[in-house]
């Protein structure tokens, strides 16, 4: 995981705005060269009330691997989220911005020796595990601990299944393990699991949280006091998509085998609360014409496009995370869509973006615009052959800001003023309420508007 050391700034807006419009602003002003991320804060913040809405009994546990960007874990401590941490360094992040261990599940099954000792020390003491040699070794260095057992059971369909790595069988491991823990003298409180990373079935949950069940009676027999339940991640992030039905299918699973409010909840949401949070912006700086190969029409004719990001940058998700991204210019065209690809700038010939896509003709110097692009991209991209990994410029609503400003970690000292070109506002619409479409949260207001950027740095 890479630590980002430099100060994170945050520019807020007034007025009706887009990731888009901030892209396109940014790029008007004639400088920029390098790819780079509009992060609009306001969609992490509506997504954390949609969750708190939805799944009240719910606590979010964010990620942490997903997406470690500063100023995304800033946030989300500011609002008052837990934190799902794998290893020393992410434990390391989220605690140096003052979140209490009790707030922290470190959740990797399979941990170092030295990052159990850095837990302990660091008073984290609540961990999963799946085998009975994590057992023994979280029995030499960290006997405190509070353990939760994880258990596999797999979304019939998920964008990353992970039961192949982690997760005992639920039947014929699961009990055995937590008699084991019993007769060492660890304490279980829990039961875990994670049906999938993008998940597409929902009546999944309903089986693990009836595993569950069955698994804390096992466990309470046993002399555990089991009180923690975490349902682990797999919920949708992109634009458009919502947890609503999901949500429907935990609550009615909870109220049935867990009705008593004395056992916790927790969850392990990572690209519901970054995807659709970063658009990210890339330049085309070259183009190779392919002429129609024998036999083919003109009409087959395919063009090549370069652009400064690529597998070993940005996306690495393609060919990790099983993305399937989309490339909108910039700026409109009225030109026909015709048969391309796109490429990334090293010299791999794996470096591709998108092998089969249609665009309106590009030119070098055009750019280039990714929506969702916030999970699994930041923590996983290398300067590979030279090529710098994107800045991140993080957007705020005004009244967003006002209501945050005191819970980040931040002084006067950190704030300065600044203004850039604004592009006109689209024509009020009367049935309309003023809001961005981008940021639901954003407030309605007469026009005519205008952009304020106030710059303000994370410690």
């Amino acid at each position: 995981m890479k630590v980002v050391e430099e100060e994170q700034q945050v520019v807020v807006m007034e007025g009706p705005w887009s990731p888009v419009d901030v892209i396109r602003d940014i790029v008007d002003e004639g400088s920029q060269e390098d790819p780079f991320y509009v992060m609009d804060l306001g969609e992490v913040v509506a997504r954390f009330r949609e969750w708190k809405e939805l799944m009240p009994r719910v606590e979010p546990f964010y990620a942490v691997k997903c997406n470690d960007d500063k100023l995304m874990v800033s946030t989300l401590a500011a609002l008052g989220a837990g934190f799902d941490c794998a290893s020393k360094a992410e434990i390391q992040l989220v605690t140096s911005l003052g979140v209490g261990p009790d707030r922290i599940i470190f959740a990797n099954p399979a941990k170092p020796a030295s990052h159990i000792r850095y837990a302990s020390a660091a008073g984290v003491t609540t961990m999963t595990f799946d085998s009975e040699t994590e057992l023994m070794k979280i029995k030499q260095y960290m006997p405190h601990a509070q353990l939760v057992v994880r258990i596999r059971c797999d979304a019939a369909s998920a964008q990353c299944p992970l039961g192949i790595k982690f997760g005992c069988d639920p039947v014929a491991e699961a009990p055995r393990l937590l008699k084991i823990a019993a007769v060492i003298g660890l304490n279980v409180v829990g039961v875990s699991f994670h049906v999938g990373s993008g998940a597409q079935e929902m009546g999944v949950y309903a089986r693990a949280i009836q595993y569950a069940r069955t698994l804390f009676d096992t466990g309470d027999a046993a002399g555990h006091t089991m009180y923690l339940l975490d349902i682990g991640g797999g919920f949708p992030g992109n634009s458009g998509t919502s947890i609503r039905e999901v949500s429907q299918v935990i609550n009615a699973a909870l109220e049935a085998q867990f009705p008593s409010r004395s056992v916790r909840v927790i969850a392990e949401p990572g690209r519901y609360f970054a995807a659709a949070a970063y658009t990210l912006a890339a330049m085309v700086h070259a183009t190779r014409q392919l002429p129609a190969r024998e036999g083919e029409s003109a009409e087959e004719a395919h063009t090549m496009y370069f652009i400064n990001d690529g597998v070993y940058g940005s996306f690495n998700c393609v060919l990790y995370d099983h993305q399937q991204v989309h490339a909108e210019p910039l700026e409109e065209s009225s030109e026909r869509p015709q048969q391309c690809s796109i490429w990334g700038p090293s010299c791999d010939a794996l470096d591709c973006v998108l092998p089969a896509y249609s665009l309106p003709p590009q030119r070098t110097g055009n750019w280039l615009v990714f929506k969702d692009m916030g999970a699994y991209t930041i923590p996983v991209a290398s300067p590979f052959n030279g090529f710098p990994t994107p800045k991140v410029r993080a957007v705020l609503d005004k009244h967003l800001w006002t209501m945050l400003e005191d819970l980040w970690p931040l002084t006067g000292a950190h704030f300065s003023f600044g203004r850039i070109p604004q592009t006109p506002p689209p024509s009020p619409d009367p049935d309309s309420d003023g809001a961005s479409p981008s940021s639901p949260l954003s407030p309605a207001g007469p026009a005519p508007h205008h952009a304020v950027f106030v710059e303000c740095a994370l410690k």
